[in-house]
C-alpha cells in the first residue's frame, strides 16, 4: 500500500506549523489534530476572508500564536516555550502577482522567515525534524517537457519564484553548515525541503488563483476570466503533497540524516493539464450554465510549462500520487458546493475527505 503514513506515529507528537492558517497549513492542522498530534501554529492573521482555518474551527483544537515570521525574537520564543519535536515551515508570501507589487515583503518573508526558523532551531535543543515547504517554482525553469529533479539548479523569473529558490539555498546552507548529515549523531536534527506542483482543493480562497477565481465567478453566475488558457501545470489535490510531507517527517524522525535534503511531491502524468482543460472540466462538474472567457490583456510573466520528476520520493519513500485528475476535481467541487450550501458542515466535509484519502493510503 502506498504512502504509508502511520497514524500511531503522530499521536502525542509535538508539532509546530508556521503558516498554519493558510490553505495548506489549515488542511495540515486538521489532519494532524485528527491523528492526535499536539499542534502549535505560528502565523499572522489568516490571509483571506473567508478562510479554511476559521470555516473548519480548527483554531479551537490547536494552539495559535499570532506573530510575524520575520521577527526572530518572537520566533525563537515560540519554539523555546512550546518545545516541538517536528516543525513544518509553511509561512510565506505565496503569490506571484503580489511579489511584483511588493517584492520587499516577498523576499523578507520567504527568505528571512526561513533563516529565522532555522536559526532558532540551531539554538534550541528540542527539534528533531524540520521540513521547509517551498514550491516547484524554485527551479530555474527552462520550460522543458520533462520534469525537474531535486538536484537541478535553483532560479526564478519573478520575485516570488526567486525567493523560493533562495529559501532552498538557505536550507541547504544550514543543512551543510550546522546540521550536516555526517554529524547527525552530534546535533540530532534532520532537515528537508519539499516542492509540490499546483495544489488545489476545497478551502482555497487566495487571490489570483485559478480554482478560487472559478468558484467565485460560478457561485455568482458570472463568467470566469482566464489569463493563460494554454499554460500547462501539474495539478494535484492538497492532500497529495501533505501526505508526502507527513511520510517524510516520519522517515526523518526515525531514520535521521538518511532522508535529509530536497524532495519533489508532484502528481501523476494524468494530472498535467492546461488551464483551459481544468476550467472546462470544473464548469462541466459545476453545471448551472457555468461559463468562462479569455482575458486578452497583457499581464505579468507566467511560465507556460513546469513539471516535476518525483522518482526520488517514489523509489526512496514509497510515495506516489493517489488521486487522478478526475477525482481531484470531483473532491474540490464537492467541497465548494458544501461551502455554498451549508458552511456549517465544512469541518465534517474536510475530515471526510481526509478519511477518504486515508482509506487509500494509510496503515494503522
Amino acid at each position: 500500500m502506498e504512502n504509508m503514513v502511520a497514524q500511531k506515529f503522530w499521536k502525542g507528537k509535538s508539532v509546530f506549523i508556521t503558516g498554519h492558517n493558510g490553505f495548506k497549513g489549515s488542511w495540515l492542522s486538521v489532519w494532524l489534530h485528527r491523528m492526535g498530534a499536539n499542534v502549535t501554529g505560528y502565523s499572522i492573521a489568516p490571509p483571506t476572508i473567508p478562510n479554511l482555518f476559521e470555516l473548519t474551527s480548527i483554531d479551537n483544537d490547536i494552539t495559535t500564536i499570532n506573530n510575524d515570521i520575520r521577527d526572530y525574537s518572537l520566533v525563537e520564543k515560540a519554539i523555546r516555550i512550546n518545545k516541538p519535536e517536528i516543525v513544518f515551515h509553511l509561512a510565506a508570501q505565496p503569490l506571484v502577482s503580489r511579489s511584483y507589487i511588493d517584492p520587499i515583503e516577498t523576499y523578507s518573508t520567504n527568505i528571512m522567515g526561513t533563516v529565522n526558523i532555522l536559526e532558532a532551531i540551531r539554538k534550541i535543543d528540542c527539534v528533531k525534524v524540520v521540513i521547509n515547504v517551498t514550491s516547484d517554482k524554485c527551479y530555474d525553469n527552462k520550460e522543458w517537457v520533462w520534469g525537474y529533479r531535486e538536484n537541478d539548479p535553483m532560479g526564478g523569473y519573478d520575485p516570488y519564484s526567486s525567493s523560493k529558490g533562495c529559501s532552498e539555498l538557505v536550507t541547504s546552507a544550514y543543512l551543510n553548515s550546522f546540521f550536516n548529515p555526517e554529524k547527525y549523531e552530534t546535533h540530532g536534527v534532520a532537515i528537508a525541503s519539499v516542492r509540490a506542483g499546483n495544489v488545489i482543493g476545497g478551502g482555497d480562497f487566495g487571490e489570483d488563483r485559478l480554482v478560487p477565481d472559478i468558484v467565485r465567478a460560478f457561485s455568482m453566475d458570472e463568467s470566469v476570466i482566464i489569463r493563460q488558457p494554454n499554460s500547462i501545470r501539474p495539478w494535484q489535490h492538497v492532500l497529495e503533497p501533505l501526505s508526502g510531507y507527513l511520510l517524510l517527517a516520519q522517515k526523518l524522525y526515525n531514520g535521521g540524516a538518511k532522508y535529509s535534503g530536497a524532495w519533489n511531491f508532484g502528481p501523476s502524468e494524468d494530472c498535467v493539464k492546461t488551464v483551459s482543460w481544468i476550467v472546462e472540466t470544473i464548469a462541466n462538474n459545476w453545471g448551472q450554465n457555468a461559463k468562462w472567457m479569455i482575458d486578452n490583456e497583457n499581464h505579468f510573466h507566467e511560465a507556460q510549462l513546469l513539471k516535476l520528476d518525483c522518482s526520488k520520493a517514489r523509489n526512496l519513500l514509497g510515495w506516489k500520487a493517489i488521486f487522478n485528475i478526475k477525482k481531484t476535481l470531483e473532491l474540490t467541487v464537492d467541497w465548494y458546493r458544501i461551502y455554498c450550501s451549508n458552511p456549517n458542515l465544512l469541518r465534517e466535509k474536510t475530515e471526510k475527505q481526509i478519511a477518504e484519502y486515508e482509506n487509500h493510503t494509510f496503515t494503522a
